[in-house]
């Protein structure tokens, strides 16, 4: 059951069990589904309680406890109650305890609400009652300083031994509308914005944000299964709360404003596997340490649909949770208005979207429907004569076009506020077409379409068409295979270990390894090097060109960036004893000590310079760079990036994505080639997290294989990044 290969044998009445111990992707996968199931069971005894004690509830008018309390009740929290206070016997006309120990029956969530200095003490109480998930809103925590961290870690820690989840500290709380199996809610917050119902989730870390983008959720008519503030994150996080909603029958969308990452690579697991089956749309603050370009690599290897504004999350949602996901690329433009159709077109192509090309078919239909002032192509323009008749017309022959995936359909009406008729055209074509449908409604807000319907209405089209573009990518990568992490047999682990742990022996603090161990430690992994011998001579250098067989490249090692010519470190071509004298010659004395040692190379045959890079981001860990290679790789800044480990899948949407593609097409470049060595790069840097530099360049991709020219490894003391809780993949 733990995904072990068992061999059974039955000899002389003794039965031999065997089995390697050697971690492999099935046995992460069974960690990692066991995993889900204890996080989405532990969460779901803080969001589905039974019981909640609210400690700190005041008499005290708009005292945080105070509302929490007013919120349960309100909210119609179909369960007991139970204000702690030990100074008041009543709170809000409920008797009080002076202590959650003081309460006869269970409790199953604590809403925590007193001066940080008293929380320990109230903990240690929970713990005492056997409470199993606690809501910490008290703030002077981490979010006070340093000292306050200290004392965060200390009740994080005493949650965690006493087998409780804990939220927070400095949460603004947690709401469920749809306790299951019961009636009413769950609001154990102080958010002072009701929370309509619906389909989404929503995890925050901000509070006033939270505030901010509820009300205006409320406002445009979003609803949600769901919302968790994280505050500091102290122990619950946005993988735990993944794991509960992959499972979760209310939920279908899942939305994520998150400032930090606390384990990225289980954040990458986690997401990957719930965007398989449920959208996962996240907006990510960039003031904290992670570059642009990096959170859209581990978000775009995740599925995770990343937006810029938290306006962008709520479009997200509404869209996702409301329509299907877009069959294809193609939108067809409806409208009444032909400026704002115009707009629309424009940004379709922007964004990377095509414009539908009517069929013979719906254009006759058309033709004979519509008025002859209509016009059919680039957009469908109804003319602003058109009144709701033809706006049936239209989508029911769009709608039924083979060729068109998504229904873009604007209207403009001649007063404002007369469009219900329209509105309920559309959400009736787009409840019988299947097609993805949103409407653009000018001189109306966003909002729904009408009242029961699941298209979304935006107040312009650039938003609306910004929203189908990234539900359209997200669901071309639904439609790929997901890939798998590559099993590789023939590599030498225990060498790799012996090097990288040499090298920190003799150089504790991290060093560049030279290049005879580079090129060792990437054979370890079978990684191919152009073969090359290190000198400190010019008859050296002859010899090694000897043995190595002409022609050959001759390289100061001293040099940390190389450029083809004698004078920046490189001599080519050189095809006889003769070359390689007079160029060592002429390097000595140009270059000096740089040429204390110099390596000589067999020249590799041509093919496309590609770059495979990796550098240790602080925050989430090995990530791997792929894209045009050569000695102005960093001036042509052509890297795809994505987060180790790769799978194969990762492998190839990196290719793809990159620059490079098209002269790799060109070259009739072996791509499996560089699959493999993407892999096995990725494979190396993840089973020895001292690598926190890596350097591949040239890479000569050509039909015969990819063979690295040359190379930098720079290895330091382990990582400092957050590890994850399943075996370490080793490279075996």
């Amino acid at each position: 059951k733990a995904g072990y290969d068992v061999h059974h044998r039955f000899d002389g009445g003794i039965i031999d069990i065997s089995f390697e111990l050697e971690p492999t992707q099935e046995v992460a996968d069974v960690v990692e589904r066991r995993e889900q199931r204890a996080d989405s069971r532990s969460i779901a005894r803080l969001l589905q309680p039974r019981s909640v004690a609210v400690i700190g509830a005041g008499t005290q008018r708009g005292s945080i406890g105070a509302v929490v309390l007013r919120n349960l009740l309100a909210e119609g929290f179909d369960g007991p109650v139970y204000p702690v206070n030990p100074t008041t016997p009543h709170v809000g006309g409920i008797p009080a305890t002076a202590s959650i120990l003081d309460i006869v029956d269970d409790v199953h969530l604590a809403i925590v609400a007193v001066p940080a200095s008293v929380v320990p003490q109230v903990l240690d109480e929970c713990a005492l009652k056997r409470v199993r998930g606690v809501v910490v809103i008290s703030t002077g925590f981490a979010d006070a300083g340093p000292d306050g961290a200290a004392v965060e870690r200390e009740i994080v820690e005493r949650a965690r031994r006493n087998g409780m989840r804990l939220v927070g500290p400095a949460s603004m709380g947690v709401i469920t509308t749809s306790i299951r199996d019961r009636p009413g809610a769950l609001h154990a917050s102080f958010a002072p914005t009701g929370v309509l119902p619906g389909r989404l989730a929503l995890s925050l870390q901000s509070g006033p944000l939270a505030t901010a983008l509820l009300e205006q959720a409320r406002r445009i008519g979003v609803g949600f299964s769901c919302f968790v503030s994280l505050g500091n994150k102290g122990d619950v996080s946005a993988n735990d709360l993944l794991n509960y909603w992959s499972d979760d029958p209310a939920t279908d969308v899942v939305l994520l404003y998150i400032e930090s990452f606390g384990n990225p690579r289980k954040f990458l697991r986690t997401a990957r596997r719930v965007s398989r089956t449920k959208p996962v749309v996240a907006v990510r603050g960039a003031a904290y340490g992670v570059d642009a370009a990096t959170t859209d690599a581990l978000y775009q290897q995740a599925g995770v649909i990343r937006v810029n504004t938290v306006a962008e999350l709520l479009d997200m949602g509404r869209l996702l949770v409301g329509q299907p996901l877009p069959a294809g690329t193609r939108v067809a433009v409806i409208t009444d208005a032909r400026s704002p159709g115009v707009l629309a077109l424009e940004r379709v192509r922007f964004e990377g979207l095509s414009v539908a090309e009517l069929g013979v078919d719906t254009r006759t239909a058309l033709h004979a429907a519509l008025p002859a002032s209509a016009m059919l192509q680039p957009l469908v323009d109804l003319t602003p004569k058109a009144v709701a008749a033809d706006y049936r017309a239209a989508l029911l022959a769009v709608g039924d076009d083979p060729g068109v995936d998504v229904l873009l359909v604007i209207h403009a009406p001649p007063l404002l506020g007369d469009d219900d008729d329209v509105a309920a055209v559309i959400a009736e074509a787009a409840a019988t077409s299947g097609r993805t449908t949103v409407a653009i409604m000018l001189g109306r807000g966003d909002g729904p379409l009408r009242e029961g319907s699941g298209v979304p209405a935006f107040a312009f089209p650039e938003p609306a068409v910004v929203a189908l573009a990234r539900a359209a990518r997200y669901a071309a990568w639904r439609q790929r295979p997901a890939g798998t992490v590559a099993s590789l047999p023939d590599v030498d682990h225990d060498r790799a270990r012996a090097l990288v742990d040499h090298a920190l022996a003799v150089r504790p603090e991290g060093t560049l390894l030279p290049l005879s161990v580079t090129r060792e430690l990437l054979a370890c992994a079978g990684i191919e090097f152009a073969p090359a011998l290190a000198i400190t001579s010019i008859d050296a250098a002859v010899d090694a060109a000897d043995r190595l067989g002409y022609p050959v490249a001759l390289k100061a090692a001293g040099l940390t960036r190389l450029v083809r010519s004698e004078d920046g470190g490189v001599a080519l071509d050189l095809a006889s004893a003769d070359d390689v004298r007079a160029s060592y010659a002429r390097m000595a004395d140009h270059l000096g000590p740089a040429m204390a040692e110099a390596i000589v190379q067999r020249m590799a045959p041509g093919g496309v310079e590609v770059i495979v890079a990796i550098e240790h981001h602080p925050a989430i860990g090995p990530v791997i760079g792929f894209g045009l290679g050569g000695a102005f790789a960093d001036v042509i800044g052509d890297r795809v990036r994505r987060s180790a480990p790769l799978t194969t899948a990762d492998a190839v949407e990196m290719i793809d994505g990159s620059r490079a593609r098209a002269a790799l097409a060109s070259a009739g470049v072996d791509i499996d080639a560089l699959i493999a060595l993407l892999c096995r790069v990725s494979a190396l840097v993840d089973a020895f997290a001292e690598i926190d530099q890596l350097s591949l360049n040239p890479v000569l991709a050509s039909p015969s294989g990819a063979v690295v020219v040359d190379a930098s490894v720079h290895v330091a003391p382990g990582s400092t990044v957050t590890t994850e809780a399943v075996p370490t993949r080793r490279l075996t």
